[in-house]
C-alpha cells in the first residue's frame, strides 16, 4: 500500500503541475472519488446531529454537523472549559469562593425561572458547587457566578470565551453569554460541541467526573441531573442537555462501552422525550453497526512528499500508529484519501519531523484526519542537486504550494 506522487500545480509555463498522491487501498476499500459515493442512510431524525468515535479518531455520521446552531446551555461547556483550566493551572481553587450578585440572582436565580441552582442572593458559593450548580443543575445563576467570579463581569468572561475557542480550533462558534441562554449570535455547531466535550474529558478528568454525578442538593433543593442518558444508558457519563425555543431539544453525550467512547451530538428536536430517544437510536447504531478496517500500519509509507534541496528528492510519510475506518457492516461506501501538505519541504528533513495530514473519506463525509510524519532523515544534498531545485523554483514558483493527493 503506497501513494505515488507527481508534480503539478506550478506557475508559467509549469501552470499545469502540481503534487499528486494517488491512494492504493485494499481491494475490498477501493479508492474512488468522494463526489461518486452515497452517504449512508440517516440513523436519526434529529436535524442536526454528529456522532464521534473518540477511541478511533473517526466521524461516523454527520447530518449538519458544521452549520451553527443555538447552542442553550451546551455552550455552557466553554464556560466549564476555562473553569476547568484555571483550576488545572492553579489560578482557581475548589475551595474558593464567589459571591453570588443581584445580577446573578435576578437572571439566573429563583426570580428569573430560568434553569437555577437556588443560590442565595450575596451568598458565598465554593466554586466546587457551582460546577455541580453548572453541570448537574444547569442553573444560570451559578454560571454567571463563576464567570464573573473568575472575569470580574460575564461580558470579559465573554471575551476570554471566544478567545479560547479560537485556540481549541472551534471554527463555527461565536459566544455572547455564559449561560446558554438565547442570543441570535450565540452559535456553536454540532462538530464543535463535540470537539470541545472530547477535550474536556481527555484533559480535564477529575473535573469530568461530575457530569456523571445523578443529583445535587443545594439550598435543601435537590435536583436530578437532566442528562437523559445517565439514568439507563449502559456506559454514559456526561455531558450536557439544552433547551431554549430558539434551539429546540439538544444534547451532547458520551458514552463508554466494549474499549470505546462515542460522544453524541444533537440538536433542534421538539420534546425530550423525542431527544431522549434518538440519542439512544443513534448511539445503538453507533456501536452496533460498525466494523473496523484497517488501512494502513503504523510502519506503511502511506505517500510520499517533495523536498526541496535535499539529498533525495522525495520522503515517505508515515503515520506512526494504525490507521483504521470504522465503516457500517455491509457499507459499499467509496474510500478516498488524501495526504495534505504546504510543499514542496526545505531539506534537511529528520526522521519524525511532522510533514502534513492524511484526510480520509467514507462517501462524502471526512471521517479520519491522522498527523503524517517523516519515516527517513533527508540530508542538504549536494550543489548540483540545490542548483537543480533551485531553478525549478525560479520556473515554477511552486514552494509553499499545498500538495494533496487524489
Amino acid at each position: 500500500m503506497f501513494l505515488s506522487s507527481i508534480l503539478r500545480g506550478a506557475r508559467g509555463l509549469c501552470a499545469a503541475l502540481a503534487l499528486a498522491l494517488v491512494a492504493v487501498f485494499a481491494p475490498s476499500l477501493g479508492a474512488f472519488a468522494a463526489k461518486d459515493a452515497k452517504p449512508p442512510a440517516a440513523p436519526t431524525n434529529a436535524p442536526f446531529a454528529y456522532l464521534y468515535d473518540v477511541t478511533s479518531d473517526a466521524t461516523l455520521y454527520a447530518a449538519k454537523a458544521d452549520m451553527p446552531t443555538p447552542p442553550a446551555s451546551m455552550a455552557t461547556l466553554m464556560t466549564l472549559e476555562l473553569v476547568f483550566k484555571a483550576l488545572k493551572e492553579g489560578r482557581l481553587s475548589r475551595d474558593q469562593t464567589f459571591r453570588v450578585t443581584e445580577d446573578a440572582w435576578r437572571r439566573g436565580g429563583a426570580p428569573s425561572r430560568n434553569s437555577t441552582m437556588f443560590a442565595k442572593l450575596n451568598s458565598e458559593v465554593a466554586v466546587s458547587d457551582l460546577l455541580r450548580g453548572v453541570i448537574v443543575q444547569s442553573g444560570t445563576d451559578a454560571a454567571i457566578t463563576l464567570a464573573t467570579g473568575l472575569a470580574g463581569s460575564e461580558q470579559s468572561f465573554v471575551g476570554l470565551m471566544n478567545q479560547r475557542a479560537k485556540e481549541l480550533g472551534l471554527s463555527y462558534s461565536t459566544f455572547r453569554n455564559a449561560t446558554g441562554q438565547p442570543d441570535p449570535e450565540q452559535k456553536m455547531s454540532a462538530r464543535d460541541v463535540a470537539k470541545l466535550a472530547a477535550y474536556i474529558i481527555d484533559t480535564y478528568p477529575e473535573y469530568y467526573r461530575i457530569f456523571a454525578e445523578p443529583e445535587f442538593t443545594w439550598s435543601k433543593i435537590t435536583q436530578r441531573n437532566r442528562n437523559p442518558l445517565l439514568a439507563d444508558y449502559q456506559g454514559a457519563d456526561g455531558l450536557k442537555t439544552g433547551y431554549t425555543e430558539d434551539s429546540g431539544f439538544g444534547l451532547v453525550g458520551s458514552v463508554s462501552r466494549d474499549g470505546r467512547r462515542l460522544i453524541i451530538v444533537i440538536n433542534g428536536l421538539e420534546t425530550a422525550k423525542q431527544r431522549a430517544e434518538e440519542a439512544r437510536k443513534l448511539l445503538d447504531w453507533g456501536f452496533n453497526a460498525f466494523e473496523q478496517r484497517r488501512l494502513f500500519e503504523g510502519d506503511d509509507a502511506v505517500a510520499e512528499a517533495r523536498v526541496f534541496g535535499g539529498a533525495s528528492m522525495n520522503v515517505p510519510l508515515v503515520a506512526q500508529k494504525p490507521v483504521d475506518l470504522l465503516a457500517p457492516k455491509g457499507d459499499d461506501a467509496r474510500v478516498v484519501a488524501r495526504v495534505t501538505y504546504d510543499g514542496p519541504i526545505a531539506a534537511p528533513v529528520t526522521k519524525g519531523q511532522r510533514i502534513g495530514t492524511l484526510k480520509v473519506w467514507r462517501g462524502a463525509m471526512l471521517t479520519i484526519e491522522a498527523p503524517v510524519y517523516a519515516a527517513a532523515d533527508v540530508p542538504v544534498g549536494d550543489l548540483t542537486r540545490r542548483a537543480i531545485d533551485g531553478a525549478l523554483e525560479l520556473v515554477s514558483g511552486f514552494v509553499g504550494q499545498v500538495a494533496e493527493k487524489i
